[in-house]
């Protein structure tokens, strides 16, 4: 992508609210060029959303993501998929245990109702 995006042009290509994309800007996680009142966001940006928005799907904080992206800018991509590969192994037990956790609570909550079922006759 060699183009830039206006602020509207972001939040539609991202699906995302104003107040999402402005936060992210707040805190750090992006930084569009400016002219007057006006915000673009070129390849470096689109990128890093793209990554912002992968990184939320698969559950991981806000900050980590931070992190993450920090790592490139200072290290470099090679230290980064190194960190990637951690973080994501750590963040796959966790969804392994959240999954675990759900699946015991549809099972007591299916015999809770079949219980009840069975109490009415």
């Amino acid at each position: 992508m060699t183009q830039r995006l206006s602020f509207k042009e972001m939040c539609e290509r991202f699906d995302v609210t104003p107040r999402t994309l402005r936060y992210y800007e707040y805190i750090e996680l992006l930084s569009p060029e400016r002219e007057g009142r006006s915000r673009f966001y070129g390849p470096r940006e689109f990128a890093r959303m793209t990554l912002i928005l992968r990184g939320r799907k698969f559950g991981f904080p806000l900050e980590e993501i931070r992190q993450w992206l920090q790592i490139y800018e200072h290290e470099g991509t090679e230290a980064q998929m190194r960190d990637w590969i951690v973080r994501a192994d750590r963040q796959l037990k966790e969804l392994e245990e959240q999954r675990r956790q759900i699946e015991d609570t549809i099972r007591e909550l299916k015999e809770l109702r079949d219980e009840t079922v069975g109490t009415l006759g």
